[in-house]
Formats: structure tokens, sequence, C-alpha cells
């Protein structure tokens, strides 16, 4: 009896040592699900464009202000989030105590600024990126 059981706990014990890991890929997006790019900026907005057109391209802004020549001037200030799970846990569930995992974070933000003229046209835009 006791050599069975020192034998049942012995292949447990080896089979605990095989672990499994498994990742999961989570991206959140900015609050539309929009995928905003740098290069959609660079290769759609022209200066002399009217704000129509950019709109259609880039949707609406998330803010709209005034420069210091009181003309209008678009920020569209997205912020996007990658996040990824990594779990592993031992191949007999039963003989676990718990998991152990990693979590991993990745954010990016995206500022576009478009300056119009009197006419409702673009002047000048620029943009930033950053990733941490």
């Amino acid at each position: 009896m006791i050599i069975r059981y020192f034998c049942v706990l012995l292949c447990a014990l080896a089979l605990s040592g095989c672990a499994s890991a498994s990742y999961q890929r989570q991206q959140v997006q900015d609050d539309k699900g929009d995928r905003l790019t740098v290069g959609t900026v660079q290769k759609k907005i022209v200066v002399g464009m009217p704000s129509a057109d950019v709109a259609a391209i880039l949707g609406a802004p998330n803010i709209v202000s005034t420069d210091e020549n009181r003309l209008e001037v678009w920020i569209y200030d997205k912020i996007s989030t990658d996040v990824v799970y990594s779990q592993s846990d031992a191949g007999i569930k039963f003989l676990t105590v718990g998991n152990s995992g990693a979590r991993s974070t990745n954010q990016r933000t995206l500022t576009i600024i478009i300056k119009y003229d009197k006419d409702g046209k673009v002047r000048d835009f620029a943009y930033h990126t950053s990733s941490f």
C-alpha cells in the first residue's frame, strides 16, 4: 500500500514539472476603436485641404480651439493600449496551489494638430507620437 502511494506521488511530481504556457493578447483601442496612425496623416492630409475632407479622413477631433490669430485649430489626441498576458500553470491541476504568469502593457499616444486658415482650409499640421 505504501509503495503504491509512493509511486503515485512520484508520477504526480514528475508530471507537475511539465508546465504549459498560454499567451493572451488584448488590444484596447481608443474609445471609438479607431486605428488612427501617423501614416494616415502623412499620406492623406495636405495643406489646402478643406476641413470637411479632414473630418472624413480622421473623424471628429477631440478638441476644437482657436489660435492666437483667432483661426480654428483641431486637435486629435489618441491613446492605444496593448496588454499581453502570459500564464503558466502546472500539468496536474489538482496538485497546484496557484498559477504563475506575467502581464505586459504598452501604451501609444498620437497627437495631431491641424491649423486652418480663414477659409477653413488646412494651413499647417503637426503630429507627435510616443510609445511607452
